[in-house]
């Protein structure tokens, strides 16, 4: 396959007819544009048979930084519609042979963290209280996602306690005493 072939047999699929494949092909930016295109069409779709495919085809892009910024942005819209941390699990399981051949470690190893602190969210969500050992486990950003969504009272606590930085404790701690003003969080 060619650069070529691969972005146009991705917009083909993804129906996207309105970009101009010789300039994706020429100019890494408009390339990561359509990918990021391509994978929110993918993300919309309520199947998820094509994205391992979509995936190593995007990952074989010569400007990688580009590839990895597009199946970020499939991870974390896929996460967002999981009804759970089971069903992402089996999803994200199904991607990581692609992540794996990445050939920059630190790629392989932001979008791995990345799908883990995903699997951490989707489990409080469920209902999970984390611990503050579990809660270091997972990154800064997800620790501030986690204090800007969350309605638990008890993880609130704990972020307000625990959280990494002093934005985030800041964000829960103000997000609590909301809660505990009105009885429910301002939204």
């Amino acid at each position: 396959m060619t650069l070529r072939s691969d972005v146009a047999e991705l917009l083909a699929e993804a129906d996207i007819d309105d970009v101009d494949v010789d300039e994706a092909v020429a100019d890494e930016h408009a390339r990561t544009s359509a990918y990021l295109r391509v994978v929110s069409a993918a993300a919309s779709s309520p199947s998820r048979d094509r994205d391992r495919a979509m995936v190593a085809t995007i990952r074989r892009d010569p400007h990688e930084m580009g590839a990895k910024v597009a199946v970020v942005a499939l991870v974390d819209e896929i996460a967002r519609k999981a009804t759970g941390s089971a069903e992402f699990r089996q999803w994200s399981d199904e991607l990581l042979p692609e992540i794996a051949r990445f050939r920059v470690e630190g790629h392989r190893a932001f979008i791995r963290r990345r799908i883990h602190d995903w699997l951490f969210y989707l489990s409080v969500r469920d209902g999970h209280v984390p611990t503050p050992a579990e809660l270091a486990e997972v990154t800064a950003w997800m620790q501030r996602f986690l204090a800007e969504a969350s309605t638990s009272p008890a993880v609130l606590a704990l972020l307000a306690e625990s959280a990494t930085t002093r934005k985030t404790r800041n964000i829960a701690r103000n997000r609590n005493i909301a809660r505990n003003r009105s009885g429910s969080l301002p939204r």
